[in-house]
């Protein structure tokens, strides 16, 4: 019994290792099986997708940045070039320690409070895994002793840079602007375009200017290097190599000479000048003054320089020439006198006696003029010469605003010009339709009896001023206002040259376009307002004078200058052309503070038409030498 027993046991025993064996087995072989399929898998279907991360691991592409496109003024002066130069660099991702990292540096290469200034603001304003310069322009001697001491700084090493500069400085800092460096708005606003892979390696933009206003062809388009690198990431061979293409060239119609000029001209005066060519729109002179040095900007302004430039009572960043918002006074007059004849309002022979102010009808309030007692009879020749304020009263009120806008915005107040930089300022040229939606109040005839002299609610940019009188003088053509003449492709050499663009033309009537410039050629003869500026010229000049309210005189005060504090001073104005029989240059000239248009704004076109049309320089600033003289207009 008991050796059956032993037997059955010793059968069960068996079947049950076989069925582990066979399962152990099939598992086994399913694992196998798996393993194989995965292996094929890898090995044929997924063969490609790895060779190519393999090959990633082995090869890195490395971005080289183009030359920015150069600057140039019409003769071929450049305004803003590139060099290169060698940085110290850290990337602050590969560093355990930052402050002493700098403090150790510090001893081999001298870096500044500014130095490490700039680096804190730019490491605020980076990704911590981009390479920032904590010093620039590093000289030989301090490349070599970094060098030597290369294996103390991991993290920090020495690179050739391009940098921007700008040779003329602050003259043509409101024109040429600057660049600075790409942050994650930029990132955004490139990537939404399109264009961030161009930006690869790139650490600047267009911040101002034509750098802003022109980046997309002065930046050129990024080049790319295949790089064979070793275990360590270390470069063993170029592979290939893609070459980035420099930036376009732009030359501009402005001229620096006359640039300079009118820079010297203005002294220590602050203001705005544009000058226009009348037949292309060309800008040949665009200052704002005081400017600043833009290569400020160029490594990352440091904070106390910002601090300066952002909180001077100057205000050198703010572009005045298009951002600047005043009352054009009595620069507005011709462009009334021009809408009272076409619109049949007055007549050459019409005339008025002025006793020194104009009442509205049923009204006790008195709008004076600017000389007490008046001007006697007064024509529309004469109102422009002597620049009558009761004359443009009175005319203002027999046109009606809704006239005076409809005519005089053809002359581009009241909207931006669309010149090529970024920015501009409309103005405004008040209407019924605007005060209701600025101020919900509807037009009273008070407010058009200002209009008519450029106060009030009326304001222009020196820009505008420009502009409408180039339109002047080319007989009611409006020209787009341009700053860039020709674009240069690098690669290719190609020129391709911005052509004029008519903006709009007013049909003028010849007579009495010829009335207005006669007047205006008499602004600057004796008896005028600006004599002083046309005295002695071997050209013809036409022009108007103008002073614009900073602060407003209560009834019956008079404004005397020595009282009142230097920024609260009137504003002085000059818009002129010349020659008057061949227009060749429009010029609107704004000094702040400046007093009377005759005595320092004139003087400054007329610095400017001497060189332009003569070639004479100023010996001294004009605005000096017209201190103590009291013209109006």
């Amino acid at each position: 019994m008991t050796r059956g027993t032993e037997l059955r046991n010793h059968q069960r025993e068996l079947y049950y290792f076989r069925v582990r064996l066979t399962v152990a087995g099939s598992v086994a072989l399913f694992l196998f099986l798996t393993l194989l399929a995965r292996f094929a898998y890898l090995q044929i279907f997924q063969h490609a997708h790895y060779q190519t991360l393999a090959e990633q691991n082995r090869i890195s592409i490395v971005p080289i940045t183009p030359n920015r496109g150069l600057i140039l003024d019409r003769n071929g002066v450049a305004l803003a070039h590139n060099f290169t130069a060698f940085t110290l660099e850290i990337t602050p991702s590969k560093l355990k320690n930052m402050e002493q990292t700098i403090d150790e540096l510090a001893t081999l290469i001298e870096i500044t409070p500014k130095d490490r200034k700039r680096f804190k603001k730019l490491l605020e304003e980076s990704h911590n895994f981009e390479s920032l310069p904590i010093r620039t322009r590093l000289n030989d001697v301090e490349i070599a002793r970094f060098a030597a001491n290369r294996y103390r700084f991991p993290g920090v090493e020495i690179k050739a840079r391009l940098f921007r500069h700008y040779p003329q400085g602050d003259i043509t800092s409101h024109v040429v602007g600057y660049i600075g460096r790409i942050n994650d708005a930029d990132v955004d606003r490139l990537e939404a375009s399109g264009d961030l892979a161009n930006y690869r390696g790139t650490d600047y933009i267009g911040r101002a200017g034509l750098e802003q206003s022109y980046e997309k062809e002065l930046h050129g388009a990024t080049g790319f290097e295949e790089v064979e690198t070793d275990a360590g990431g270390r470069a063993v061979r170029t592979l290939s190599r893609t070459p980035p293409t420099s930036g376009s060239n732009l030359t501009l119609h402005l001229d620096l000479k006359l640039q300079q000029v009118a820079e010297k001209a203005f002294g220590e005066f602050r203001g705005a000048l544009v000058a226009i060519e009348p037949k292309t729109g060309g800008v040949l002179a665009f200052l704002s003054k005081p400017g600043f040095d833009t290569n400020l900007f160029v490594d990352g302004i440091d904070s106390q320089n910002w601090d300066m430039l952002n909180n001077s009572p100057d205000k050198p960043l703010i572009n005045r020439a298009m951002h600047g918002i005043y009352p054009p006074g009595s620069t507005f007059k011709p462009f009334m006198a021009l809408a009272g004849l076409e619109l049949n309002k007055r007549t050459p022979g019409y005339t008025i006696n002025d006793p020194g102010y104009f009442t509205l009808p049923g009204s006790s309030h008195r709008y004076h003029d600017w000389k007490a007692g008046g001007h006697g009879a007064v024509d529309l020749h004469k109102s422009l010469v002597i620049s009558c304020d009761t004359y443009y009263y009175g005319l203002a009120v027999d046109l009606g605003i809704d006239n005076i806008f409809n005519f005089i915005s053809h002359f581009g107040f009241g909207k931006k010009t669309g010149i090529d930089l970024e920015g501009e300022r409309s103005g405004v040229l008040p209407s019924q339709e605007w005060k209701m939606k600025r101020f919900k109040q509807k037009w009273y005839l008070g407010d058009t009896v200002s209009i008519g002299i450029g106060q009030g609610y009326d304001s222009t940019t020196p820009l505008q001023l420009a502009v409408a009188t180039a339109t002047l003088a080319n007989n009611g053509t409006q020209m787009r206002p341009q700053l860039v003449r020709q674009i240069e492709n690098a690669k290719s050499g190609v020129v391709i040259p911005r052509p004029p663009e008519i903006v709009s033309t007013l049909p003028i009537k010849p007579e009495n376009l010829a009335l207005v410039r006669d007047a205006m050629i008499d602004v600057t003869r004796p008896g005028g307002t600006a004599s002083r500026a046309g005295a002695g010229a071997p050209y013809s000049i036409a022009g108007k004078t103008g002073t614009a309210q900073v602060i407003a005189m209560k009834q019956g005060e008079k404004y005397v200058a020595s009282r009142i504090s230097e920024r609260n001073r009137d504003h002085a104005l000059f818009i002129a052309y010349a020659p008057a029989d061949d227009p060749k240059i429009a010029i609107a000239v704004l000094v702040e503070n400046g007093g009377h248009g005759g005595t320092t704004a004139a003087p400054i076109a007329r610095a400017l038409f001497d060189y332009y049309l003569l070639g004479k320089l100023p010996t001294s600033s004009v605005t000096e030498q017209a201190a103590g003289e009291a013209e109006h207009d």
